[in-house]
């Protein structure tokens, strides 16, 4: 294994041995971090209008609610799931059994697209670019490739945080905050929508960003 396949390779290994322990727990715990999930999913709704996205891809989606929330505001989708850690996929097909909703899921890397051609009008990144370290890039680039054109990028993560205390303590749950993926995203899908918001007090930000794929 060369240089460059072996830090993937060990960041996969280090997020599915964190995922498996944090499995159990998440749905408990994450609440209190991880602001503006469902807000994304209403502003997407909002924005599509009379246009609803018919193919639509989570990459990162853990025990699956934002599936449910897809799910609902789009019930005429296709709606697919991607994820890493087959823990957190389990309890999101237990999840979306007990609603008996229909979703893909998938389990695996997003670092190639995952058709020949853009099949999805709609791709979310929630809380999971922040994460991929190394590998942010080439899930950016995946996601480009994947979205049809005229579809739209919607994305909801940390920001960055102007305590390195605190930074340092995020980086040992695998979050990087260097404010790095706002500006890549910028380039990337001309925005639609964006903000930034500050979470308990300022002690971190978090962003959120619809973007729009030329064309269509």
């Amino acid at each position: 294994m060369s240089s460059s396949d072996a830090a993937p390779h060990a960041q996969t290994a280090a997020l599915t041995r964190y995922y498996r322990r944090h499995a159990r727990l998440y749905d408990a715990t994450r609440w209190s971090f991880l602001f503006g999930r469902a807000a994304l999913i209403r502003s997407v709704g909002m924005l599509a209008g009379a246009h609803p996205p018919r193919n639509i891809l989570e990459i990162g989606c853990g025990t699956g609610d934002n599936l449910l929330r897809l799910a609902c505001r789009f019930p005429g989708a296709a709606v697919t799931g991607l994820d890493l850690s087959a823990a957190m996929l389990a309890r999101a097909r237990h999840k979306l059994d007990k609603h008996q909703v229909l979703i893909t899921l998938l389990q695996q890397r997003y670092d190639r697209p995952l058709a020949p051609e853009p099949v999805f009008d709609l791709i979310v990144f929630s809380y999971c670019l922040s994460m991929i370290n190394p590998g942010w890039e080439q899930a950016l680039d995946s996601a480009q490739r994947d979205l049809c054109p005229g579809g739209r990028l919607a994305v909801v993560d940390f920001h960055d945080s102007r305590f390195a205390g605190f930074r340092r303590w995020m980086g040992v749950n695998h979050v990087r905050m260097d404010g790095h993926l706002l500006p890549r995203l910028t380039t990337l899908c001309p925005p639609v929508e964006q903000a930034v918001q500050n979470a308990y007090g300022g002690a971190w930000r978090y962003f959120h960003f619809i973007g729009q794929k030329p064309g269509g």
